[in-house]
């Protein structure tokens, strides 16, 4: 055969996780897709409440390329609008809702929203966001509600909306793969939130990928304690879909509901930030229900301590750790398990899930390369570099915001921001933020490793580590730490722990008590903590330690 004479572009059909819905409710029509306390939906029921969504959605005068936005927990609502949004041609906008009104009225503005679905929940937060834009003359989108229960006399918002539409609706497909299906404003840990751009191409791979890493087979049973407006649930929104599974909703994640969840339903998979995981291991034991089996847990977000994996699977959970950043889609490395890691003794077991693996099937490539000559660094655990992505599953790019799209692809590849090494084997592992590393008296201090090390005290539960300006010594390790309930701890007793443990210099010379602020998708704002680090002033003034 010739080269270069046979094209694709014959049998070339745009890739869209909408397939996996219209799949599944042929194969597995009669199974339960969403259960949220009472209430059931079977797979063909799914559906056709999208189909009649995405219809009522054009007849609203959504258009393709239109955003539509939603403010609302994990409801089964928030699950539908993930299919019928881009079933309508539109790209679906997921907003945090322990955003303020101010925050989501920038956003809006933002996104030039046409339609805001809103919990009746946070329906306040959302009137006062409209309220901020009329204040500026600006167009205001429409407000649907969704109301508490079937039972509830404001049905008449979403349901009656739903019933407006037609299941023989033709689906708006994909002009192209590369074509947006959503938009998600970065977590603003270290920053104001950007817009971030997914592709049908790449949301429809990375579910492929969830899959994969998860070791998800058919009918799984998946607990929702990802919040779904957070990279749409790291993708499994739709990966669920394509498995026929079933998804539990949960409004509200706390260990009872967690635990109680997975007796009820027999859960086989579920995800959430290491803070989700601490919540879970730390749950009183009243709370804590034998699990009728394993359940497999992904873990991102942040670095989970190996202490906190240790006993997670000492309570029956088995813990895949997955990293990634809003930008490529929620999880672009694994850390794979290796066979002959099974004879290590727990500890070192928890050590190693507990670092970042590779780039997962769905990425192309991940590298640790020195971020000024774009050489990748040596593999021998010590030296540090920016971790790098690239592949099919890496953001389209920032909405209206080129110059720092240029800026995140410079040299090729999406600079991640995050800092790490890479081991002999090639798995890497994270040392830090860029902007959170610790340079003190010219050392190089890993927040990560201070934190595990506080976090490994028997009476910590949470910890988190900053640099705190220091005139003689450029900067020093300060710490913020919550301690468990019934148990007590003074400043000078972390710091000596600390002492034991790590080089003198990496210890920290400042510790605060206090509950740490996160964002709420788990990640603590060490923005927040940096600031009141600052506030302090130089520890030199004060002491010569």
């Amino acid at each position: 055969m010739e080269k270069g004479t046979v094209k694709c572009s014959a049998n070339y059909i745009p890739l869209s996780p909408i397939s996996f819905l219209e799949r599944s409710s042929i194969v597995y029509g009669e199974k339960v897709s969403v259960v949220y306390g009472n209430l059931k939906f079977t797979w063909k029921q799914t559906h056709e409440r999208c189909l009649k969504l995405a219809s009522s959605l054009t007849h609203l005068g959504i258009s393709r390329g239109d955003v539509v936005a939603v403010l609302a927990p994990n409801i089964p609502a928030m699950y539908e609008l993930h299919f019928a949004v881009p079933m309508a041609g539109a790209v679906l906008c997921t907003l945090n809702i322990r955003h303020d009104s101010t925050m989501v009225s920038v956003l809006l503005k933002h996104s030039e929203a046409k339609i805001i679905f809103v919990d009746y929940q946070l329906l306040d937060t959302a009137k006062g966001a409209l309220k901020l834009l009329s204040e500026k003359n600006l167009n205001l989108p429409t407000l649907i509600l969704i109301p508490e229960s079937s039972g509830d006399n404001a049905i008449l918002e979403y349901e009656s909306f739903l019933a407006m539409g037609k299941t023989d609706f033709e689906v708006v497909r994909p002009n192209d793969e590369c074509d947006p299906i959503s938009l998600n404003y970065t977590s603003g840990t270290t920053s104001s939130p950007k817009g971030v751009i997914y592709s049908h191409r790449g949301a429809y791979l990375n579910s492929f990928a969830a899959i994969l890493l998860n070791e998800m087979l058919s009918l799984p049973v998946y607990l929702w304690a990802v919040p779904m407006f957070h990279c749409n649930g790291w993708c499994l929104t739709w990966a669920i879909a394509a498995q026929g599974g079933t998804n539990i909703c949960l409004r509200n994640v706390n260990a009872r509901e967690i635990f109680q969840s997975i007796a009820m339903h027999r859960v086989t998979h579920m995800g959430g930030a290491p803070t989700v995981l601490n919540m879970i291991i730390n749950a009183p034991i009243a709370e804590q229900i034998p699990l009728p089996g394993k359940v497999a847990v992904m873990t991102g977000g942040a670095p989970p301590p190996p202490k906190v994996i240790f006993k997670m699977e000492e309570l029956g959970f088995n813990v895949t750790h997955s990293y990634g950043l809003t930008e490529t889609y929620g999880p672009g490395t694994v850390c794979t398990w290796k066979p002959e890691w099974n004879s290590l003794p727990p500890n070192e077991r928890a050590k190693i899930k507990a670092r970042q693996g590779l780039n997962h099937l769905g990425m192309e490539e991940t590298d640790v390369k020195d971020p000024s000559t774009m050489q990748s660094v040596p593999k021998d655990g010590k030296t540090m570099g920016e971790v790098m992505f690239r592949g099919n599953t890496v953001m389209n790019g920032y909405l209206k915001d080129l110059g720092a799209t240029e800026d995140a692809f410079k040299g090729g590849w999406f600079r991640s921001g995050d800092l790490g090494v890479k081991h002999h084997d090639g798995y890497i592992e994270l040392k830090d933020r860029s902007k959170d590393i610790i340079i003190s008296g010219g050392e190089n201090i890993s927040t990560i490793e201070v934190e595990s090390v506080i976090f490994s005290h028997p009476g910590v539960l949470e910890a988190a580590v900053v640099g705190r300006p220091d005139e003689h010594w450029g900067e020093t390790p300060c710490a913020f730490v919550k301690l468990k309930d019934g148990f007590s701890a003074s400043a000078e007793d972390i710091i000596m722990y600390c002492r034991e443990r790590l080089p003198r210099y990496m210890a920290p010379r400042t510790v605060v008590f206090e509950d740490l602020p996160k964002t709420s998708t788990g990640k603590t704002q060490k923005f927040v903590l940096r600031q009141k680090a600052k506030d302090m002033g130089s520890l030199s003034k004060k002491s010569k330690l």
